[in-house]
């Protein structure tokens, strides 16, 4: 195209943007700061007021189509249309006041944890609380990503801010089922509480979905240098431009400024990095060593994880020398950039035996829970023993986003496997389990992974999958591609956890114990007529779909539609934090 259309293409970007950024005030929370009864009260508003509503009311139907929760998005952008100057300095305060918003939350959730009775729900609370916390952070790293806009990145910024607001979701949906199984009233008003906020940040995630239809409508590939050329199929590794568009998606991984932690650095992917994955601890310089024989800094992966400071090296290298590690692990936000290695998945072994049957809150029975962003690991073991008896029992939890596991194994029984959010790729790693064993609301692929279904309690259906996509405009989904399902039990391939559920299953091999049926409810129609499940070009004597049941969510694709759920276009704008690793990866829908 000639230079006359790349100009207009580039004014239609300037002009969607700014379009954007208007939405952005309804996304996150203008309304919050607005009483929506206030729309209803009587009184005369005034003639002015009443002319500008209806010369913004077609622009906020517009906005507002994609919603979720129109009623809600209306009132909010059309209060504060009335007095919008500078739309950069509106969504500014916008994200402020959403940021109040779930203080405010978390100073309820004090009144009602002080009130609860159960311990439980109290404990419940305090994880909410914990939620809420990781939701502002995620909304202040969406605020620096709006504030840093650059419309000729926009598919870069447009999948960071999907990325990040789906996990706001995700963290506010945890809150609510942690209370799951508490008595009082704790529960409901935490939901509540947290109603408002949840309708305000599904409409900004369903205003970026439409801002991005309407780009890629505009095919604007021409203009954009840093546009990724996605969906060469079998493609591996990247190319130089690619390269260099993944240091720009890195550098995305900068947390709120009050931590002290400055990911914003071209060194992220550095010669060191690329030879974690294919080096082992001989040929690395670990920063920091575990060993339980003391020829190491220290004796517990807790210790180690708790001495990284806060303006640490990135990469940090720490080396887990071979044995069984007894304990319980959390990899705070701040570490970012941490990549542990082991000496084998069998031979160095993180293993706790904490479980929902005995108290225990699902989200704190994990064996190694990671919050930090770009976390790395090879040759580890993560295991929860508490067995078929304990119910809910998670060996890994994760929250990383920007996340690479390599020749890895996780070993547990219901819920083992819990890729909580954000943007994770595992390779070569075994995952053995009974029910839900792998499950999570992240853009999860599971690439050359062998899944071990093992014997459940007598009362028990064994279950590979349960994703928990609960916004329509949601990017997340469990791939599984390229994989062997192993089951001696009676099996299916998935049930959907929330409404609007996705699940690949391609390339892989499939035993003959997986059910007809292959798919299983999780609760009477829940999610039937939403989710979407689809089997492509799978093998083995359990591929078989002759049986499946037919759900109006059941979709049977082809090889187009399949290779969008390879990771290099399921990742939309960067899986050059994949590639920068150099782990045996296949970008498209090549074995």
């Amino acid at each position: 195209m000639g230079d006359d259309g790349d100009q207009k293409k580039k004014i239609a970007i300037m002009g969607v943007s700014s379009i954007l950024l208007v939405a952005m005030v309804v996304a996150v929370a203008v309304g919050v700061n607005n009483n929506p009864k206030d729309s209803d009260s009587g009184g005369d508003k005034g003639t002015s007021t009443s002319n500008q509503i209806s010369t913004t009311s077609k622009e906020v139907k517009a906005l507002c189509a994609p919603s979720v929760y129109k009623e809600t998005c209306e009132t909010s952008l059309s209060k504060s249309v009335e007095n919008a100057t500078d739309p950069k300095k509106i969504v500014q305060v916008g994200f402020e006041i959403a940021v109040e918003s779930l203080k405010d939350a978390m100073k309820n959730s004090t009144t009602i944890k002080e009130v609860a009775q159960d311990p439980k729900a109290k404990r419940a609370v305090e994880i909410c609380e914990d939620l809420i916390e990781t939701a502002i952070d995620d909304l202040r790293r969406s605020l620096d990503e709006l504030d840093n806009f650059d419309p000729s990145k926009a598919y870069i910024h447009i999948d960071n801010l999907k990325t990040w607001l789906e996990a706001t979701i995700t963290y506010q949906e945890v809150c609510r089922d942690e209370f799951g199984n508490t008595t009082g009233t704790s529960g409901e008003k935490m939901r509540e509480i947290l109603k408002l906020s949840g309708e305000l940040t599904s409409n900004g995630l369903a205003m970026v979905e439409g801002f991005r239809k309407i780009l890629k409508s505009l095919d604007l590939s021409t203009i954009n240098n840093n546009r990724r050329l996605l969906g060469t199929a079998g493609t591996t590794g990247a190319s130089s431009s690619a390269k260099a568009h993944g240091r720009s998606q890195l550098n995305h991984l900068a947390l709120p400024q009050e931590t002290g932690v400055d990911l914003d650095f071209p060194s992220w992917v550095t010669p060191t990095q690329r030879r974690l994955l294919v080096g082992t601890p001989d040929t690395l310089k670990p920063d920091i060593v575990v060993a339980q024989d003391g020829s190491g800094q220290f004796k517990t992966v807790a210790q180690a994880v708790q001495s990284i400071q806060k303006n640490h090296k990135v990469p940090l290298i720490m080396h887990i020398k071979a044995g069984v590690y007894n304990e319980q692990v959390t990899v705070p936000r701040w570490a970012n950039g941490l990549m542990m290695i082991g000496d084998g998945p069998t031979k160095t072994k993180i293993t706790g035996r904490r479980n929902f049957a005995e108290g225990t809150r699902t989200s704190d029975t994990a064996t190694v829970v990671i919050l930090a962003p770009g976390f790395i690991a090879k040759d580890m073991g993560f295991e929860n023993s508490a067995g078929a008896i304990g119910h809910q029992a998670v060996a890994y939890r994760s929250q990383s986003d920007n996340s690479v596991v390599f020749n890895c194994q996780f070993d547990g029984y219901q819920d083992t496997l819990y890729p909580q959010s954000n943007r994770q790729f595992f390779r070569d790693c075994v995952i053995s389990g009974t029910i839900d064993f792998i499950f999570g609301v992240a853009r999860t692929v599971l690439q050359n992974c062998t899944m071990i279904v093992r014997k459940p309690l007598d009362n028990q259906q064994c279950i590979v999958t349960a994703e928990g996509r609960q916004d329509p405009n949601g990017d997340s989904a469990i791939v599984i591609m390229n994989s062997h399902i192993l089951d001696k039990l009676k099996a299916y391939l998935g049930r959907p956890w929330k409404e609007y559920s996705r699940t690949v299953i391609m390339h892989t091999v499939i035993d003959g114990i997986i059910a007809p049926e292959g798919w299983l409810p999780w609760q009477g129609d829940l999610g039937l007529k939403t989710l979407w499940y689809a089997e492509f070009g799978n093998t083995g004597p359990g591929s078989v779909q002759t049986g499946r049941v037919n759900w109006p969510g059941i979709k049977h694709i082809g090889p187009a539609e399949a290779a969008n759920f390879a990771p290099g276009k399921l990742y939309v704008e960067g899986d050059d934090w994949i590639t920068a690793t150099s782990v045996p990866y296949t970008s498209g829908m090549n074995k």
